[in-house]
């Protein structure tokens, strides 16, 4: 992606067309009415043509061929509504609702980004320092740095997919894991390659990222997050738990990831990301944040431009240590940026874990925001529900700029 180019002419068009049909509201789900309080995130009016009936079939015709359970998405333009909207079930008889929360999970690792890059834009890091200065016990730490950590090119192997991980956390899946647990799991190996030579997805990073940022600031990290990212935006949604916890109402979540369909929205997600850096949010606080991300709204252009490449592109390839599925290719059209995907044109991050899947993508171009939660039926197929589901959808506004997948 080149976010310096100009934007098209096609894009202009588009945008046209789509604000025509569409409702004015601020980008932020969180935003204040015209009388100062909370506007709260409900369904827009049924549609009757236009881009938002062409929404609303492809979330329907989705929804029964995937046996989803519930599907709730939000789609703006320029901070305009084109649809908003839930279907399906929390719990049986009870209806899903744009306002339920759910788990964003590797989503605030785009916030981790954004907050060190804002941090770099007030001259209190630089990328390219050394982490041992602010985590002194770190494997390789003098040679790995604030960049690698953000973009995941230290080298540290993934604890999610380190052998006996999955069956632990399914054994137990409410048991507590601290980020000690889990960076040791990573550094007690030998790493995939030399820090900053290649490129591989590692939780680990994200993990030991927050922790710097807390060592950095001096800020526990879910404060720095609120002060420097969800603020900002307007994201009052959107908040990290130290516990299983979801703040109501709760979008449940139901999987068959241990044999049988069962509940899983209260299983413990601490081995996710760094703590306080554990969130949910609602529908229209995730519309807004791939609007605010995407856009680079808190960030200067120099910062910006770390943040979708972040020195990924070209990097990603197998070697004796590292298979091709897990050192993947970053191209100029599909790479990690610095806590984030791009993907094509588009800004995007879709987690997938505990029976939730959801799905943020930004056109920047076009300004154009599409955000999907989606939760399991007894006969959802495995992958990425949501992350299709948003597919189809900017295959339908946007037919010019396709999101395809990654690796």
């Amino acid at each position: 992606m080149r976010p310096t180019r100009p934007t098209s002419l096609l894009c202009l068009a588009a945008v046209t067309a789509l604000v025509a049909v569409s409702a004015p509201v601020t980008t932020a789900g969180a935003a204040a009415g015209n009388d100062g309080r909370h506007r709260p995130c409900v369904s827009s009016p049924l549609p009757h043509d236009g881009p938002a009936l062409d929404i609303l079939r492809i979330a329907e015709q989705a929804k029964a061929e995937m046996d989803l359970k519930s599907v709730i998405l939000r789609v703006t333009v320029d901070g305009r509504e084109v649809v908003t909207t839930a279907l399906g079930e929390s719990m049986t008889g009870v209806p899903a609702e744009p306002a339920m929360h759910f788990r964003n999970g590797n989503v605030a690792i785009s916030y981790l980004g954004t907050a060190l890059l804002r941090l770099v834009d007030e001259g209190v890091v630089g990328l390219d320092d050394p982490v041992a200065r602010w985590l002194p016990g770190l494997r390789d730490g003098e040679r790995i740095t604030l960049r690698m950590l953000g973009a995941s090119t230290t080298g540290l192997v993934d604890y999610v997919t380190s052998p006996g991980f999955g069956e632990a956390v399914y054994a137990d899946p409410f048991r507590h894991w601290t980020p000690e647990e889990l960076v040791a799991i990573s550094t007690g190996q030998d790493p995939w390659y030399e820090p900053g030579t290649n490129w591989s997805y590692s939780h680990a990073n994200f993990v030991l990222l927050g922790a710097a940022l807390e060592k950095i600031t001096g800020t526990r990290l879910d404060v720095l997050l609120q002060q420097k990212v969800l603020g900002p935006l307007g994201l009052r949604e959107t908040r990290n738990s130290f516990t299983p916890d979801i703040p109501s109402p709760v979008l449940h979540a139901f999987t068959a990831e241990r044999g049988t369909y069962e509940e899983s929205s209260f299983w413990n997600p601490s081995w996710t990301t760094a703590p306080g850096a554990v969130q949910t949010t609602d529908i229209c606080d995730l519309a807004a944040s791939a609007a605010g991300i995407g856009s680079g709204e808190l960030l200067s252009p120099s910062a910006y431009q770390e943040l979708l490449n972040p020195g990924t592109v070209g990097l990603g390839h197998p070697t004796d240590k590292c298979p091709e599925k897990v050192c993947i290719a970053n191209t100029e059209a599909t790479h990690y940026g610095m806590g984030l995907l791009v993907l094509n044109d588009w800004v995007s991050q879709h987690p997938l874990f505990f029976g939730y899947t959801a799905s943020q993508a930004y056109l920047p171009c076009e300004h154009l925001a599409i955000a999907v939660s989606t939760t399991k039926g007894r006969n959802t197929p495995d992958g990425h529900t949501a992350q299709t589901i948003t597919q189809r959808i900017a295959a339908a506004l946007a037919p010019d700029h396709p999101i395809p997948d990654f690796g």
